[in-house]
């Protein structure tokens, strides 16, 4: 992923702020011998704390022998994006149909050690972690080893610790353009409002105002 100085996450803090309320991205491992790349999609909790993601898989998922062949994987997330016409980009005292159209969006990629669970309970544990993260507590059960009603389901899973060992965050909302088109972009995405506008409007908003 390439990252210009000006759209590189300002500090930790920000990339780590903004992947607390992401938590849905794509696993990728590398594949066996003469197999391309091997993608899952995945809900995953993020521990700050412990530099570590959390998920779960089924057993029958095809991506285990990638993991157990190399550990070294990278989890994307990608969000906030949009799509910005070229008008909108045009440089101050250039026609508009010189504007150059481009795409903002946020991006976080962590390289991890994948670190497989198939002990019950660290398997259950990993489950009621981020069943907490996703849902307010009370609606549903905890699931632990041998009780009702998870418990008969966790030999069909397998546990993910994913040790973090290195993360690229990019924050492209044209932070390097002339005011009047970061200003332009802006009114363009507050008055379209398409499905992803206001949060990519709310992500250049911001950094701006932090600039």
């Amino acid at each position: 992923m390439l990252i210009h100085p000006w759209d590189a996450a300002r500090d930790a803090a920000e990339w780590r702020e903004w992947l607390a309320a992401h938590d849905f991205g794509q696993l990728a491992a590398n594949g066996l011998p003469g197999e391309p790349p091997f993608v899952q999609p995945m809900h995953f909790a993020y521990d700050g704390e412990r530099d570590e993601v959390l998920a779960h898989l089924a057993r029958p998922n095809p991506i285990w022998p990638a993991l157990d062949a190399n550990p070294e994987v990278l989890l994307s997330v990608v969000d906030d994006y949009a799509f910005v016409p070229g008008p909108w980009q045009a440089l101050p005292g250039a026609p508009a149909e010189h504007g150059t159209p481009t795409s903002v969006y946020a991006a976080v990629q962590l390289r991890c050690t994948a670190h497989v669970v198939d002990d019950p309970q660290e398997k259950a544990e990993i489950l009621n972690r981020q069943v907490g993260h996703f849902q307010p507590p009370g609606l549903s059960a905890t699931a632990a080893v041998g009780e009702a009603p998870y418990g008969r389901m966790l030999p069909g899973i397998r546990g993910l610790r994913l040790e973090v060992t290195d993360v690229r965050a990019k924050f492209k909302y044209a932070g390097h353009k002339p005011e009047e088109v970061q200003d332009r972009i802006a009114a363009g995405l507050a008055e379209r409002g398409g499905p992803r506008d206001a949060a990519a409007l709310a992500v250049q908003r911001r950094r701006r105002q932090e600039a």
